[in-house]
């Protein structure tokens, strides 16, 4: 047989673009149109469709960027098309590459009824099926005219992300507005072809299996007559059923389909478009889940849950009963899909405690699974956090997106800091929004790391990001999959259902330990520092508010703010979502966050300053109220007492210019430049800087990646850097130095401070901060010998290698820590610390000259300038503040991370007050003391070790104590056995674990 498969195939493509997609819908009629704009944000829907709207034609533009359009449908089904099935076309001016980006509407019917959404890839309204012919049509709609940031072009600079810079014209084009008949012969014909098309592009060029198919697809053309495909279509599609029978071989892989609709809570659009962007997909698939009884849609973030319940009740009640149907699951457990690399050790486990809990208290669901597909990149110390919500699997599958090194594994054990293993999946399918098409059921099935071992895997089915969800056409094409030779196969499944399976079947799954580093995006690490900086200060306000709130309470009677902590909680949560925290969403975003933090910390501070005065009553005597989790000059954790004063720091001219401080334990030189050239460790008689380096030494690179500019950060960035050397002044500031430096448009003051009685030099730095498209940094060259540093995480700290033997190491060359990074030879180290960076680097060089000895090099850093998505990034006034402390063992690096983020809060009052809690091992952290969330009264306390060995610990209660329960995240008791007398609890730890008590009050 003389080889046609081309010839086949450009067939295919054109008579289906042609001619058959063009005959699903044969006949229409235009309805008439009206529009209301409303005047500025989002109205009610009951004032929206009260409007008067004014008379459109399609082809007028319309929506002013971020305007919300009310538009009226009207038309009446033609007498002639009774016994058809009718469907309303709704074509607001869609780019069909666009699903979730661009302009959106939510249909209703008269009375305020919601009916469905619509979007680029889903754009009909079911009139009747069928109709009786006659029937008057009268739809409203209200459409999002969202621009489109993300175009065909990626990244250019634009004012659209806010609408203070959006402007007004308008951006979308009305396309179609129409009543047509619905022919589901041809579009199942459509579903057919596009089918087998698929899956023979997939099969080898000489199986025999792909032969087949080009002959049926070729026999299925010729019964088409493209005169009338309407009438020749079911013919087509005999010609097809044998070929569409065949069984999929035993061995096939099996997909786990499920519906999914990943929207971002935040990205492209403010906020406040994500409630109505959730409302719109959740229409769409309670009406899906109706018509297709095998198709199950899973949908993760407690809040955007929450968003549908309080702002579109109608929708709720649909959503409400297909859970209770069992086919639309709460997924994922967590409050939203949030960063997990830089939130804090308590915000980590408030995503999951504020997460189950919503699903358990709605629904009475729990769920066993992580659900992160789209976060960039998994801290080490999260398998313990699930472990402890309750949880114990883990989807995502953004490492697919790492540049350098391929992930071995796709199902596998991921082990964290503390040894909890995780099963964890990574779908092969490598994507979120998955459509069922044949390139992606077929890459899934190549691509999985571990077959012979393992034969499932996971597709999360729908249109994500901006949202959409599942299709009836991906449901359509899943029907054909789920038999299919040459196909894997494909089922519907819940992600318990999937991960039930997929553990049974690989019980000796391989492990993998320590961070789930992305290979990409790690300048989200830096990017809009206030967004980050009010994340921090929120997450220690949260603490204290806690800490003293439940110590007033007990002590004093004080009313604990159980509400108001919860919604502060949900908003923090919510302000860790993996785009507004990493830095990566709009200009509108971020403005908003800004004013957020400033509300929260307004609030969390009253209620500070309420408890403190509870506890310290009216008096003269001066009080420091120490929130730390170690004592701090002289005032117990947790306690208020007089502080206590030892020594005082020296400030002293440098004969070579400069200056010297000096408070007996550190002696630091700071040159001319206002450069740190030597930090000594005067008891351990040991040099910290590097010989012929110094700290405190701003460097400034230029910054423009390939593509993702607020994401990524691309390694050539350091083959250029520029040494901000350069001072204005260097000069006293009663006992501190003050430099001031200008480079670019931009300003530098810092203020280098020396505490008495500590080994510890302060660095508070304020860049007024003008540049476009730089990185800047702030190095510690130190003079260390060290192949691995440690840096925080949450519950604990992380080692990275300071070498790059493989590009595994390589790969990492911008990282995460939290409050610390800390580096050690044997019995002497070094720690950095700081009160709001989380982005840094750190290298090595060996000295060529001299000692030859080791220079191990660490870079925070500061800010970048990226213009996309926000041209504005980062411009205006910045604070940082970081400490070098040199002598540091790893205990003194944790306690001295906590307190630079924590500061200093005196006020007078009558009497000190006793920590409620007390621990007497400097390793074993209190992280949160609060009271317990069911409003019992009870007290709960939560620590673990932080030194990374074995922690013998007690713990005492400064009240009385009637019971105590170890629990797991959600304050519910476990089966372990708590060993106590009265109030004193004994502790064992294993390294950095994590451990929950509850006491009940006597």
């Amino acid at each position: 047989m003389h080889d046609d498969r081309r010839l086949v195939e450009a067939r295919l493509q054109r008579v289906l673009d042609e001619r058959i997609r063009p005959a699903v819908y044969p006949e229409s009629v235009p309805l008439e149109v009206a529009v209301w704009h409303a005047p500025d944000e989002p109205v009610p829907v009951a004032e929206g469709l009260a409007a008067e709207p004014e008379p459109i034609e399609v082809g007028a533009r319309w929506g002013a960027p971020w305007g919300t359009s009310w538009f009226r449908v009207t038309g009446t089904v033609p007498e002639a098309w009774a016994g058809r099935t009718v469907e309303a076309l709704l074509d607001l001016g869609f780019d069909e590459n666009m699903p979730g980006f661009q302009c959106e509407g939510l249909v209703y019917r008269p009375d305020g009824t919601p009916v469905k959404g619509l979007n680029p890839r889903n754009q009909w309204v079911r009139i009747g099926a069928p109709v009786e012919g006659g029937e008057e049509v009268r739809l409203h709609i209200e459409a999002a005219s969202n621009p489109v940031i993300l175009d065909y072009h990626p990244f250019l600079p634009t004012q659209l992300g806010d609408k203070e810079t959006a402007g007004s014209e308008p951006q979308y084009k009305l396309t179609r507005m129409d009543l047509a008949v619905f022919d589901e012969t041809v579009w199942q014909l459509v579903l057919d072809l596009e089918v087998l098309g698929e899956l023979m592009h997939e099969l080898p060029m000489d199986s025999g299996r792909r032969s087949e198919i080009v002959r049926a697809l070729d026999r299925a053309l010729d019964a088409v007559d493209l005169q009338d495909v309407n009438g020749t279509a079911a013919q087509a599609r005999v010609r097809l059923e044998t070929v569409l029978s065949e069984p999929a071989v035993p061995s096939a892989h099996r997909v786990s389909a499920i519906g999914h609709a990943h929207i971002d809570s935040a990205w492209l659009w403010p906020l406040r478009e994500t409630v109505r962007k959730v409302a719109r997909t959740t229409s769409n698939m309670t009406a899906l889940l109706e018509d297709e009884p095998e198709f199950v849609f899973a949908m993760s973030q407690a809040q955007q849950w929450a968003w549908v319940r309080d702002h579109r009740p109608e929708v709720w009640a649909r959503v409400k009963k297909a859970v209770a149907d069992g086919r639309f699951v709460p997924a994922g457990g967590m409050w939203v899909e949030s960063d997990t690399n830089m939130p804090g050790s308590e915000a980590m486990a408030r995503q999951f405690v504020h997460g189950k809990r919503f699903f358990l208290d709605e629904f009475g669901i729990e769920n066993d699974e992580a659900w992160l597909p789209d976060t960039f990149g998994f801290a080490a110390g999260l398998p313990q956090i699930i472990r402890a919500a309750g949880s114990k699997w883990l989807l995502t599958q953004k490492i697919s997106w790492s540049q350098t090194n391929k992930f071995p594994h796709h199902t596998f054990r991921w082990e964290g800091i503390d040894g909890t293993r995780i099963f964890t999946h990574f779908p092969p399918v490598d994507t979120y929004n998955c459509s069922m098409k044949g390139s992606e059921i077929a890459h899934a099935a190549r691509n999985f790391k571990d077959k012979g071992v393992a034969r499932h895997s996971l597709a999360p089915t729908g249109w994500g990001d901006g949202g959409g969800g599942t299709t009836r056409e991906m449901v359509a094409k899943a029907a054909r999959l789920r038999d299919l030779e040459g196909s894997a196969t494909v089922v519907w499944e819940t992600p318990a259902e999937f991960f039930e399976k997929a553990e049974a079947e690989y019980p000796d799954a391989p492990v993998w330990v320590g961070e789930l580093y992305l290979e990409l995006h790690r300048a989200t690490l830096t990017s809009q520092a206030k967004t980050k900086q009010g994340n921090r200060r929120s997450e220690h306000l949260l603490r204290e508010a806690e800490l003293w709130a439940a110590t007033a309470a007990v002590r004093a009677g004080f009313p604990y703010p159980y509400e108001e902590l919860d919604r502060i909680w949900k908003t923090v949560l919510l302000h860790q979502f993996h785009d507004i925290l990493p830095g990566s969403s709009i200009a509108w975003v971020h403005r908003e966050a800004r004013r957020t933090y400033k509300r929260i910390a307004e609030e969390l501070t009253a209620i500070i300053e309420a408890a403190q005065r509870a506890l310290a009553g009216e008096g003269v005597r001066e009080l420091l109220f120490n929130s730390a989790p170690h004592a701090r000059d002289g005032v117990l954790a947790g306690g208020a007492s007089a502080p206590t004063a030892e020594g005082r720091t020296h400030l002293t001219p440098r004969l070579a210019g400069g200056f010297v401080l000096d408070n007996g334990l550190l002696r630091v030189e700071i040159d001319a430049q206002g450069l740190v050239v030597s930090a000594y460790d005067i008891e351990a008689d040991r040099e910290t800087i590097a010989p012929g380096a110094a700290a405190n030494l701003l460097q400034l690179h230029p910054d423009f990646p390939n593509m993702w500019d607020a994401w990524d950060v691309d390694e050539f960035y350091r083959n250029t850097v520029t040494d901000l050397t350069a001072a204005e002044e260097v000069a006293p500031e009663g006992e501190n130095v003050r430099i001031v430096r200008s480079f670019g448009s931009s300003r530098v003051t810092q203020v280098l401070s020396l505490a008495a009685g500590e080994r510890r030099l302060l660095l508070d730095t304020e860049v007024d901060w003008h540049e476009t498209e730089k990185f800047l940094k702030l190095a510690f060259p130190l003079d260390v010998h060290a192949e691995r540093y440690a840096s925080e995480t949450q519950f604990g700290h992380f080692h990275r290698p300071t070498h790059t033997n493989t590009s595994w190491e390589a790969a990492k060359f911008e990282a995460c820590n939290h409050r610390f990074l800390h580096l050690e030879e044997p019995g002497w180290g070094v720690a950095v610390t700081n009160d709001s960076t989380y982005g840094h680097d750190v290298t090595r060089t060996v000295r060529t000259d001299g000692d030859r000895g080791t220079t191990t090099t660490v870079r925070a850093s500061l800010l970048r300038a990226p213009r996309f998505p926000d041209p504005e990034t980062d411009q205006g006034v910045h604070r940082f503040r970081h400490a070098l402390i040199p002598g540091a063992s790893i205990g003194d690096a944790v306690r001295e991370g906590w307190r630079i983020n924590l500061p200093e809060r005196r006020l007078t009052g009558a009497r000190d007050v006793a920590p409620l809690v007390s621990v007497d091992h400097d390793a074993v952290v209190v992280t949160a003391v609060k009271l317990a969330d069911d409003g019992s009264g009870d007290v709960v306390v939560r620590l673990h070790e932080a030194h990374g060995g074995r922690g013998r610990a007690t713990l005492t209660a400064d009240f009385e104590v009637a019971e105590v329960a170890a629990t797991d995240l959600l304050e519910r008791p476990l089966e372990e056995a708590v060993q106590r007398e009265g109030g004193r609890v004994s502790l064992r730890l294993r390294p950095f674990e994590l451990v929950t008590l509850r006491m009940r009050r006597a």
